[in-house]
């Protein structure tokens, strides 16, 4: 101990190096999993539905909306979005023609695809989704036609069913880009 005193700071540091690496265990190995498929899991009614991740751009809780004039009553307003304008409109009564309901559970997910940029209000975000390969079915959760119409395939965990809900499909229909009346 002695002759560690007499040594600069410098070579005191190099000797502790030494005896940390010396003594450092090494990390466990990570196991390689099979692919998973990611995805953002949110709730409409009762349905547990999951966005694929590169679908949806952000999450947002409601921001102060304005009225937008005569547009379809599922249109909720336009919102200031950092500088941005964002038309947000209310998936649930776009799916299943029901009143807006915005409360402190609603979440607005964004989409931005083929020049359609926009925040849709669902009831609630779950959280980042992981999918094994085998947990996959062609099965669609729930009898709802018109939110199996965007759906594109389902995974089964235990007792949840969720249903794979496509935002760019969404995006792409020629009844969701006509909002107004």
């Amino acid at each position: 101990m002695s002759e560690l005193a007499c040594q600069s700071p410098l070579e005191w540091l190099a000797h502790l190096e030494r005896l940390c690496l010396e003594h450092a265990r090494s990390l466990p190995q990570q196991e390689q999993n099979d692919e998973e498929w990611l995805g953002i899991g949110f709730r409409l009614g009762s349905a547990l539905l999951v966005a694929p991740l590169a679908e949806v751009s952000e999450i947002l809780t409601p921001p102060s909306l304005s009225h937008v004039p005569r547009t379809k009553p599922w249109v909720c307003g336009i919102a200031n979005v950092r500088g941005n304008l964002m038309p947000i409109m209310d998936l649930q009564g776009y799916l299943r023609d029901e009143p807006p309901a915005l409360n402190r559970r609603s979440r607005i997910l964004v989409v931005s695809h083929n020049g359609m940029y926009s925040g849709l209000v669902v009831d609630a975000v779950l959280g980042l989704r992981h999918f094994r390969d085998e947990q996959r079915c062609d099965e669609l959760p729930g009898d709802d036609g018109h939110i199996h119409e965007y759906m594109t395939h389902g995974f089964k965990t235990g007792n949840e069913h969720w249903g794979v809900f496509s935002m760019h499909k969404l995006a792409e229909a020629p009844q969701f880009l006509k909002a107004a009346m």
